[in-house]
């Protein structure tokens, strides 16, 4: 059960951070480049509505397996015998967490509002705090990798 946590948790990290990669790094400049307003608009809509259903499943399944394996006798045996990066992971990772539930519920619900509205000054102001928010969340989720791939060595096991 523990290397099904395990996989589950990777997996989810995968998805949620290397969209957020993708997106930041390669898809808005490209959609910018070749792209007007209202298209771009309308685009961001029905990517994020794509994406953002396996963000919620990272949302559920990273804490429910990052709890399972801190509370598994067989890897930490609780939160107060777990080393320091795993409190780091599950701190900047509730970080993002909240982050993503602002973006959810705020901007990208003012996109959708305004796209809906045709109403492309709204929408553009709302995107660009979607993508400094992304831009933040990106930022936490490679730290947490770091953390995660090399935190037991720096930060102790």
């Amino acid at each position: 059960m523990l290397a099904t946590a395990l996989t589950l948790h990777l997996l989810s990290a995968v998805v949620w951070v290397g969209g957020m990669f993708f997106a930041y790094l390669a898809l808005r400049p490209a959609a910018v480049e070749v792209l007007e307003p209202p298209p771009r608009l309308t685009l961001w809509v029905a990517v994020f509505r794509r994406f953002f259903p396996w963000v919620w499943a990272a949302v559920v399944l990273l804490p429910a397996t990052g709890w399972w394996m801190i509370l598994s006798p067989a890897r930490f045996g609780g939160l107060e015998t777990a080393p320091l990066y795993v409190h780091v992971m599950n701190g900047v990772g509730t970080l993002m967490i909240l982050v993503y539930l602002h973006v959810y519920f705020a901007p990208f619900a003012r996109l959708r509002r305004a796209v809906a509205a045709e109403d492309w000054p709204a929408g553009g102001k709302a995107l660009g705090q979607i993508r400094r928010l992304v831009g933040l969340n990106l930022i936490l989720g490679l730290l947490v990798i770091t953390v995660a791939s090399g935190g037991r060595y720096v930060l102790g096991a």
